[in-house]
């Protein structure tokens, strides 16, 4: 009755164990199962994801210059870095110019890079002015082809002779009147040229430039040389914008009437010199740009006109006068007149002011 009665109990635990085991083994599988999820969601976007492009870390050292073309993208600027040894990979460059919206804004031209840089350092200094090594030449109006020309060999390094000789190319867009004389055509305005620049390209670009104003003014290419002397005329003469289409309608006045123009500016040009006036002996210089001397314009420019003058000169006010003077050179405070008497009431201010400033 014993036995008969301890089976039972001991089927019973044996179930019990049986039981526990099962719920310990569906636990164990739960977590195995949640672990997995849980494993598999972080792990998941590590595979999914493309392994970032092979860069190099810091600013890295040295100097070389890379050229950014224009249309250059930024899949071929990265290959011009790889190339010159700046960054490692041109995916790390394009990379870094994704995240960056300011990347659309590099400028075509010559950059001063390091080698071995990180793609962020690189495109930093792509979008610094400061690491730009282009050539920048700037002329200011009324400059004489001699002075522009110092200008231009102190700010490219080519030579003065090499820049005169390069006005005889013809790729050079001179009128065939100027004869291969730079004078005038050097127009005033600020250049940027690559390093490598040749002297035929600076020259064909000022002599390009200025011919602009002349083909925007309508200007017929016969009377492109004319135009031009008259224009320098006027730069030379007239200091106030407000008073150079008055000025170019004395000029083309005086022309018509065959007065001799009677300007001390061509005097300067013939002597070489700069100055307030002239003296008589200035004025009896025998040159053809002595309009004292020879009635009618000069054989050509005495400088290089802007646009302001460049446009007087195409459209001149319309007038009557025949005479002008500048009655105070300081301010450029300019008096025009009709007739001779009203021109020598003007002189005497002028003169006054010469005693005034210690230039009589």
């Amino acid at each position: 009755a014993d036995d008969a009665a301890g089976r039972p109990r001991r089927r019973r635990r044996s179930g019990a164990r049986r039981a526990v085991a099962a719920l310990v083994m569906v636990l164990a599988l739960a977590l195995v199962v949640g672990a997995g999820i849980v494993g598999w969601n972080f792990v998941s976007p590590l595979l999914d994801r493309e392994p970032a492009p092979e860069d190099y870390a810091g600013p890295g050292t040295g100097e070389v210059q890379v050229q950014v073309e224009q249309g250059d993208t930024g899949q071929d600027i990265g290959e011009a870095l790889v190339e010159a040894g700046v960054v490692r990979t041109v995916g790390a460059f394009t990379t870094a110019a994704a995240a960056d919206p300011e990347s659309a804004s590099i400028q075509p031209g010559t950059y001063a890079l390091r080698e071995e840089m990180s793609a962020a350092s690189a495109l930093d200094l792509l979008l610094s002015p400061s690491a730009r090594v282009d050539l920048q030449v700037q002329l200011i109006e009324g400059l004489r082809a001699a002075d522009a020309l110092a200008q231009i060999e102190a700010d490219t390094g080519l030579a003065v002779d090499e820049l005169r000789a390069a006005a005889t190319d013809p790729s050079v867009p001179l009128p065939a009147e100027a004869q291969g004389n730079l004078e005038g055509y050097l127009f005033p305005a600020t250049y940027t040229f690559e390093p490598d620049v040749t002297a035929v390209e600076v020259v064909s670009t000022m002599v390009a430039r200025a011919e602009r104003g002349l083909v925007e003014g309508g200007v017929p290419p016969e009377e492109w040389h004319r135009t031009m002397t008259v224009a320098s005329l006027v730069e030379a003469e007239a200091s106030r914008e407000e008073d150079r289409p008055r000025v170019a309608r004395v000029i083309e006045n005086r022309v018509d009437a065959g007065m001799p123009l009677q300007f001390d500016t061509t005097v300067d040009y013939a002597t070489g010199k700069r100055g307030v006036t002239t003296t008589d002996e200035d004025r009896a210089t025998d040159s053809p740009y002595n309009t004292y001397v020879y009635p009618g314009l000069p054989p050509g420019p005495i400088n290089s006109p802007g646009d302001s003058a460049i446009a007087a000169a195409v459209n001149p006010a319309d007038g009557p006068w025949m005479y002008f003077v500048a009655v105070n050179p300081s301010t450029g405070e300019t008096r025009f007149a009709v007739t001779f008497d009203e021109h020598q009431q003007n002189v005497r201010l002028f003169q006054q002011w010469l005693r005034e400033n210690g230039s009589d």
